[in-house]
């Protein structure tokens, strides 16, 4: 059995809707969808209609664009009451989220522990010289703006840097418990290095790409690999030894005439 990974589906965006249904089948095959598969319940269920089919398991987790407070009709759910009828919705079809136990599977004849997280970020990723309160006006400075900021809310939280921090703190104490035997495959839509986050063209939007209590993850919670998305700048990197793979697939304009939807899934190798 092989695993593959893929984020950013922006399913928003038609031609990304078209383009899946150019992933080819690997029935044996686990798939994790690594976040920003879109902004509604919509986007989830057509990822699961075209991808569940084509694959033994999928595997979720949720990006900044599923927490978006918009809806379709009605009044949009908001913050953790959002990721909670996400979760709900992926268990309805079959597909596992941060929510279940971490799944321990062989791949490639080698038995790992895929763990699924939600993270968030908290405006770390930043220079030591701008302070916390002045995150946000520092991006601004470079005329960045995240949509986050309006849409992304974190109730019942304070901010969404405490929400970050509870589920840091959630997911510390599910891994501290797990077998240390087993390694892990650690999933995220944000990375969890501050170095990963590097943008040449934009580089103060690494404010909104994680946070820095996950530097050392990778090893301390025995990682073979780690998965990520949100910066739609595909990547494979080997930090410690543990390969750090950046899974983005991406709008429209950063996919087309470089390469087919099929070759965007990444397999993961333990």
């Amino acid at each position: 059995m092989k695993l593959f990974a893929v984020a950013d589906l922006h399913l928003g965006h038609p031609a990304n809707r078209e383009a899946i249904h150019a992933i080819e089948a690997r029935p044996d095959d686990w798939l994790i969808l690594a976040g920003d598969v879109g902004e509604t319940e919509r986007h989830l269920d057509l990822a699961i209609d075209a991808l569940q089919d084509k694959f033994r398991q999928l595997v979720w987790v949720p990006g900044n664009h599923e927490l978006w407070a918009v809806a379709s009709h009605g009044t949009p759910l908001k913050g953790e009451a959002r990721y909670d009828r996400f979760v709900q919705r992926c268990r309805e079809r079959g597909v596992l989220t941060p929510e279940d136990d971490y799944p321990v599977i062989a791949v490639d004849g080698t038995k790992v522990r895929i763990v699924p997280m939600f993270l968030l970020y908290d405006y770390s990723f930043r220079p030591a010289h701008v302070a916390l309160e002045s995150a946000v006006a520092w991006a601004r400075e470079a005329g960045l703006r995240c949509a986050d900021e309006s849409l992304l809310l974190a109730a019942p939280h304070a901010s969404r840097g405490d929400w970050c921090a509870a589920r840091v703190a959630a997911t510390e104490a599910r891994l501290g418990g797990l077998d240390t035997a087993i390694p892990n495959v650690l999933v995220n839509h944000w990375p969890l290095r501050q170095e990963l986050a590097r943008l040449p063209r934009i580089p103060r939007f690494s404010i909104w790409c994680g946070t820095t209590r996950t530097e050392d993850w990778h090893t301390r919670y025995n990682a073979r690999a780690v998965v990520s998305g949100h910066l739609h700048m595909p990547s494979s990197r080997q930090i410690d030894g543990v390969a750090f793979e950046e899974v983005s697939f991406g709008y429209p304009k950063q996919w087309r005439g470089r390469r087919e939807p099929d070759a965007a899934l990444r397999r993961i190798r333990v």
